[in-house]
């Protein structure tokens, strides 16, 4: 199967880092693990993109980000969170276009 066309798709993903704190709080002995301060922040990471990638294409991308943030970061790679939002391509837009209709416009 094809993928989508790549000069659509090219520019769709956006990446949203949240890295949570997960130390307890002063009186909050709930998480008194052991863990040191750089075991406890979970990097959780949003990746919005629009859909039609394979789960091969998607799972790749996941491991090759964790892998960034284990060298980069430094964080255990059980500590990852990956979650993708994928839109149809009716659902997206750039430039007052659907992506539909880009795609339409190109194909002419």
């Amino acid at each position: 199967m094809r993928g989508p066309d790549p000069r659509i798709h090219r520019f769709t993903t956006a990446f949203h880092f949240r890295m949570m704190d997960c130390r307890g709080k002063p009186g909050n002995d709930r998480l008194g693990t052991g863990l040191t301060n750089r075991e406890q922040r979970m990097p959780e990471i949003t990746v919005s993109m629009a859909a039609g990638r394979t789960d091969e294409q998607k799972a790749n991308m996941m491991r090759d980000i964790t892998k960034a943030l284990v060298t980069h970061l430094g964080v255990d790679p059980e500590a990852v969170v990956i979650q993708i939002n994928e839109a149809p391509l009716t659902h997206k837009m750039k430039g007052g276009k659907t992506f539909v209709e880009r795609l339409a416009e190109q194909k002419k």
